[in-house]
């Protein structure tokens, strides 16, 4: 397992977790926006959400975190620790894995290991990283055309209308869209930026079980 980097407030991530023995994560259609809703709860008063994408059993997530935590209900802000972060992640996960074994009547752990992260350092990494996770259905089989595949950031950039889907309803509130449009230059560049198949070999090597069989 790779050694786990402390997430550090201000800085980018690349997130991302698989299920315990490649086992699916989503089950079903109801699975992905449930998963959200409880993201929404525990991730978005700690990071600002780039990018995602949600496969059948992993997924990935480009985050930044937050300075100041918002807690919503009471209108109040604390500061944001490594060690608050983490915890805020692991809450999410635990919770949507408990909700999982409940529905499924299954019984231990659901995700493989604790949640990957890697820092993003650079601009070309952070342009790179975008297009990977957004055509990462299309690296493991699950679609001949990434665009085809729903349970991705890309179509909320991509249309020129917020998609009025549950999940996107919630995601409405966490990806930061105009931010990601304008690293490309709009929507145009964002577009063709994502029609050419990159070379991207390195974040394979750096993202350990990116598999799905």
């Amino acid at each position: 397992m790779q050694k786990l980097t402390p997430l550090e407030p201000g800085h980018y991530y690349h997130i991302y977790n698989r299920g315990v023995n490649r086992e699916n994560i989503f089950r079903e259609a109801r699975n992905y926006p449930y998963f959200f809703r409880l993201y929404a709860k525990h991730i978005t008063p700690i990071a600002e959400t780039y990018t995602y994408c949600l496969m059948r059993n992993h997924f990935h997530m480009l985050v930044r975190i937050r300075q100041t935590e918002s807690v919503l209900e009471t209108k109040s802000v604390s500061m944001v620790t490594s060690a608050s972060v983490s915890k805020a992640f692991n809450n999410f996960l635990v919770a949507y894995a408990k909700a999982i074994n409940k529905g499924y009547g299954r019984t231990g752990a659901l995700f493989q290991h604790h949640f990957g992260r890697i820092p993003v350092t650079t601009d070309s990494y952070f342009t790179t990283l975008i297009r990977y996770i957004h055509r990462n259905p299309y690296k493991h089989g699950f679609v001949s055309d990434f665009r085809d595949w729903l349970h991705s950031s890309y179509h909320f950039f991509a249309t020129e209308t917020e998609s009025v889907s549950e999940t996107d309803s919630v995601l409405g509130i966490l990806v930061s869209r105009n931010s990601v449009l304008d690293w490309f230059g709009g929507l145009r560049g964002f577009q063709e930026f994502h029609a050419v198949e990159g070379n991207e070999p390195i974040l394979d090597t750096l993202v350990e079980d990116d598999e799905d069989e």
